[in-house]
């Protein structure tokens, strides 16, 4: 059964299209409010815990905007 899930779909239903901007649209705040108290955190511990989750942020948009292109219809 999880072998459906291991590949995008030929087809991205709307339903599909409107978690994964939800996803995007998360992480892409978040990643801009990780960034903004990275810049005004002095703590050296802190400051590494913003840049692993900066990285982590940038990694799942990154992730969701390569499902969006393999998810692309290349008839249109």
């Amino acid at each position: 059964m999880q072998e459906n899930y291991r590949s995008v779909p030929d087809i991205l239903t709307g339903k599909d299209v409107d978690y994964l901007c939800d996803m995007f649209n998360w992480n892409y705040g978040a990643l801009k409010k990780a960034n903004s108290y990275l810049n005004i955190v002095s703590n050296i511990s802190i400051k590494e815990k913003l840049e692993e989750a900066i990285s982590l942020f940038n990694t799942n948009l990154v992730d969701v905007l390569n499902i969006l292109k393999e998810g692309q219809n290349e008839n249109i």
